[in-house]
């Protein structure tokens, strides 16, 4: 079971994503991973922001199994689906920041959100648009799971966003560049001028290069 110390930096985790503007009241949600088969998720209802501990729920990740008695968010089906898919993934961070929830809502969005260097190499070159099903509902749970089995990042049409990382820092990482690609794109309208195939490529070779040495 998860210690007292492990759900006290999970509230710390909660409390920065509400002080990114990540989430407001009982918008979004966040899950870690743990190492014994469990995973800590922020419980139904709760509000990231002003998480306490009497509002973390641990259940067991195979199972879904609630193993503390707090019912876990609604979404949690879909926070668990993605992990259980991908065994690198330690956190999954369901977020409605302000302007990457208003591209959400936006009738004609963008083509791509490669506007700067971060996207392409944090966010995703490729961010899957999801279709509006209702929050909780096992169609966007399977939808959620399905794209994210191969992308770290996903808009949810008309709701909101989700994001996966090794870790929390990794996941924090690429919420705030979504949400920063979204400002740029609900700023400037039509006046975007996105990174070209070359130059992502050049930022690949770049990046590899690095990693590498």
């Amino acid at each position: 079971m998860a210690t007292i110390q492990q759900i006290q930096e999970f509230v710390a985790m909660a409390h920065r994503v509400g002080q990114s503007g990540l989430t407001v009241c009982s918008s979004g949600n966040l899950s870690v991973r743990l190492d014994n088969d469990e995973v800590m998720i922020s419980g139904t209802g709760s509000w990231v922001p002003d998480l306490t501990p009497d509002k973390v729920s641990v259940c067991r990740l195979s199972t879904g199994e609630v193993l503390n008695g707090i019912k876990p968010s609604m979404e949690s089906v879909f926070h668990m689906g993605v992990m259980r898919e991908r065994p690198e993934v330690g956190c999954v961070l369901h977020f409605q920041s302000p302007y990457a929830t208003a591209v959400a809502c936006m009738k004609k969005r963008p083509a791509d959100f490669n506007f700067t260097a971060e996207c392409p190499i944090h966010v995703g070159r490729e961010i899957p648009m999801i279709p509006y099903f209702r929050p909780g509902s096992p169609e966007l749970a399977s939808h959620v799971i399905e794209q994210m089995k191969h992308h770290d990042s996903v808009m949810l049409l008309k709701h909101g966003q989700v994001v996966c990382g090794k870790d929390f820092s990794q996941a924090l990482e690429r919420a705030m560049f979504f949400e920063m690609a979204c400002r740029i794109a609900v700023i400037n309208g039509d006046n975007v001028d996105p990174l070209t195939a070359e130059e992502i490529g050049d930022l690949d070779t770049y990046i590899l290069g690095k990693t590498t040495k």
